[in-house]
């Protein structure tokens, strides 16, 4: 795997913005917490991981009843969908110090129409330890889907199936991308959402 970072400055995945807002009260008090757990950054950055992953539930799996984008939103809601909840897990990565940025995947919406797509967001760590980035996927597990912190292989929620046109982007931005903070912002529904979602890499 051929990881490109659409900024060469590191201090571009850890600044704060108006879906990223890592410098809200609520995010900073939420990342001191985890910093009082542990020195170590990268066990710090996989408590973070599991906290998205497991405690903020993706709106789809509960049919829930708000859209969220803004990483505060999120977690004052506690609920968003894949692309939510990377913002939340940036955040609180990124005011704990841990530079953090934003992948795409691109793949089919449904096993029951497979010519439909969708994108799908997780989200790439550097662990200075390491020297690398690593990229992990907080969209939440259920039956089928098990994604994993884990440093030695990805452990994502849904592998790319070429044979089905999906297709792995890796590149890692420092921003979400307009046309998901776009689709997430003019839903006021999941049901408007699920018809704006964007399928373009």
């Amino acid at each position: 795997m051929s990881q490109i970072l659409e900024k060469i400055d590191l201090d571009a995945y850890l600044a704060a913005s108006e879906v990223v807002n890592s410098d809200s009260e609520t995010i900073q008090a939420i990342a001191h917490h985890f910093s009082q757990l542990t020195p170590v950054p990268c066990d710090r950055a996989k408590a973070v991981y599991e906290f998205v992953r497991d405690q903020i539930p993706h709106s789809f799996d509960i049919q829930g009843k708000v859209v969220t984008c803004n990483a505060s939103d999120v977690l004052k809601h506690r609920e968003g969908i894949c692309f939510a909840k990377s913002h939340l897990l940036a955040a609180i990565l990124r005011s704990l110090g841990i530079a953090t940025g934003f992948c795409y995947q691109r793949l089919v919406f449904s096993d029951e129409d497979r010519t439909r797509f969708s994108l799908h967001g997780l989200n790439a760590i550097y662990l200075e330890d390491l020297q690398r980035w690593v990229r992990i996927d907080a969209r939440g597990n259920k039956p089928g889907v098990q994604a994993e912190f884990c440093l030695e292989q990805e452990k994502l929620a849904f592998p790319v199936r070429s044979e089905l046109n999906e297709v792995d982007d890796f590149t890692i931005y420092a921003q979400p991308k307009n046309s998901v903070v776009a689709a997430l912002r003019n839903s006021k529904t999941l049901a408007e959402l699920m018809h704006q979602l964007p399928d373009a890499l």
